[in-house]
């Protein structure tokens, strides 16, 4: 454990301002904060930014701001984001992350539900569909720009973000502490809107002590099953908007004293992670799914031995994942251990002690891969409404891909009369925004309703069976879990992405989004127009096929009876996924719904 840090920081800390001014007190000119410039790893050490934070501290309060006043940011994740948050709550006001994809809709929506005053905005970019959901709101008063934003084009002030960080760094400092000796852990910290999967975002209300048991539970699982080391490194990639990079991608550095590395894309994920070198890193499932597929295809591309060995790996995560792994499996596995193992770590930098999924659930196969070709994947649970981690697989507990690991230190877990889980301590959330019916809707007697089923198994890991609301109830009463089946669809190489419905009809039935370079490659072997290949009988007959290898590990209720094509992939930006990556169920039934009662008829 670092010197001058301990876990007893976490419990004592009274808000999140206090830690990291802690933390920066004792880190001084250490890297923090570091970004990509001209080809280069540029950072910003600990002492530099708590003066940036207390500056801007003083400058909301000076522009007229007041303790309580709700602060917008709209950036994609670079150093300021960090800054501003922090910022926001040194003083005393309440932080209202916003997604970058947002339309004006949506901003229109977040400004108006949480009443913010002001909105720091990274570009004027990301500006255009902000500013008209500002000048149509009644409550925001001021926009700050990281780029300068042109003045006059409303009733509210813009101002320059460069202004906000520069003054008496020394007084600002006095200030803040005086400040900050009276909010308590009880006190709202952040508004976190929910991605919205099955409607309007609410704002989840996450107050300081929610997120400090957050980072105190999984400091002690990384001491306990990894060792906190002098040289903790995150890569920050998921949006800081979400409530699960918020926590454990910023916050969880800062409680370690680790470094802060920003993505500089998603095509570059791969490159970023061999150069900075992460110990730790949080990742969706969705993300696992791709870097699945792009390491077992590179391999493939190399062929010879490498091919060989990763289509072995392969293999036996399939059987393991089933429970059908064999001796000679078992002396493969002793094959990979010096050949094609040390090669991929290198390719994760060399010095990753685990990546973390969450966010939705993982398919087993999924985890076993990744165990399998060496890269140590821990699947954990939580909800926005949690801080966000209920739970987590612990090494120490024994790692089962199909549980999501024991509660967290000071989680409370129990399981209801009908199969929900129920989540109790300080990490609940105080309530929704301004949405009283929604609260009193899942919090009862201090008691998190997740609407997530589950039971423990024998060595109290938390197996997730489905998500209540989304559980599919057929004609004849019998549940389904579409994400289950979901998942194992988009394990096919022809399948990249799939929807199944079912409730209260005879069979389920599923929308595919066949995989893109396998349907081109597959168009030009047989001479088939790319744009056309959803048309053409053999196309859909493969497609099929890759269904019923699918079905054939599934019940009978469980089975894929008949599909259809969907148009174009879910994405973000036609609004039929969440930015972490979730489909959006009503968006996409909403579209295709005829398309699937077809398929009934």
């Amino acid at each position: 454990m670092p010197a001058g840090m301990q876990l007893s920081d976490f419990p004592e800390a009274p808000n999140l301002v206090a830690l990291f001014l802690r933390r920066a007190d004792a880190l001084g000119t250490k890297p923090f904060l570091r970004t990509k410039q001209d080809g280069q790893w540029a950072a910003i050490s600990w002492e530099e930014t708590a003066r940036r934070v207390c500056l801007v501290a003083e400058h909301l309060l000076a522009l007229g701001l007041k303790p309580g006043d709700r602060v917008a940011i709209v950036s994609e994740n670079r150093p300021e984001w960090c800054i501003a948050d922090l910022g926001i709550m040194a003083a005393g006001c309440v932080t209202v992350p916003a997604y970058t994809t947002n339309t004006t809709r949506d901003h229109l929506h977040v400004l108006q539900n949480s009443g913010a005053r002001a909105v720091i905005v990274s570009s004027t970019k990301l500006a255009e569909p902000l500013l008209p959901a500002v000048i149509k709101s009644d409550c925001c008063d001021h926009v700050i720009g990281l780029e300068p934003l042109r003045a006059g084009q409303g009733r509210f002030a813009v101002h320059d973000w460069s202004a906000l960080v520069q003054g008496d760094a020394a007084a600002a400092r006095t200030a803040v502490e005086a400040r900050i000796a009276a909010i308590r852990r009880e006190d709202l910290a952040c508004i976190i809107y929910t991605s919205g999967t099955g409607g309007a975002p609410r704002g989840v209300r996450q107050h300081h002590g929610m997120i400090l048991t957050n980072l105190c539970g999984v400091a002690q699982v990384i001491q306990e099953d990894f060792g906190w080391s002098e040289d903790e490194a995150m890569l920050s990639f998921l949006p800081l908007s979400h409530a699960y990079e918020h926590t454990a991608g910023q916050f969880v550095p800062i409680g370690l004293g680790g470094q802060i590395f920003y993505a500089e894309s998603l095509e570059k994920l791969a490159a970023n992670i061999e150069e900075t070198r992460p110990t730790l890193m949080v990742v969706v499932p969705r993300l696992f799914e791709v870097l699945r597929m792009r390491i077992i295809k590179q391999a493939e591309k190399q062929g010879g031995a490498a091919a060989w060995l990763m289509g072995k790996a392969v293999g036996i995560a399939s059987r393991s994942a089933g429970s059908k792994a064999s001796l000679g499996d078992r002396a493969m596995d002793l094959l990979l251990a010096p050949t094609l193992r040390p090669k991929i770590r290198a390719k994760f930098g060399g010095r990753l002690k685990a990546l973390v999924s969450g966010g939705a659930p993982l398919n087993p196969e999924i985890g076993k891969f990744f165990e399998t070709i060496g890269v140590m994947l821990l699947q954990g649970y939580g909800q926005t409404e949690s801080g966000p981690v209920i739970s987590c697989n612990r090494p120490a507990a024994g790692i089962a891909m199909d549980t999501v690991g024991p509660p967290l230190p000071g989680v409370q877990v129990r399981i209801a009369e009908d199969g929900e889980i129920l989540v109790g301590g300080e990490l609940v959330m105080h309530g929704y925004w301004d949405n009283p019916g929604a609260s009193e809707a899942v919090l009862h007697d201090g008691w998190l309703h997740t609407g997530d089923i589950g039971e423990f198994d024998a060595k109290g890991r938390i197996r997730i069976t489905d998500r209540k609301k989304d559980m599919i109830v057929n004609d004849k009463g019998d549940n389904v879990s579409p994400q289950k089946v979901e998942s194992m669809l988009t394990l096919q190489p022809e399948i990249a992405q799939a929807m199944v419905i079912g409730d209260r009809r005879p069979y389920v039935v599923g929308l595919i989004v066949p995989d893109r370079e396998w349907a081109e490659s597959w168009a030009t072997a047989n001479g088939v127009d790319p744009g056309k290949v959803q048309d053409d009988p053999a196309f859909t007959a493969h497609v099929r096929a890759a269904i019923d290898r699918v079905n054939a590990d599934l019940s009978v209720i469980e089975k894929v009876r008949r599909f259809a094509f969907a148009d174009e992939p879910f994405a973000i930006e036609n609004e039929e996924m969440t930015p972490s990556l979730k489909i959006r169920r009503h968006k996409i039934k909403a579209r295709y719904g005829e398309r699937l009662d077809a398929l009934y008829g």
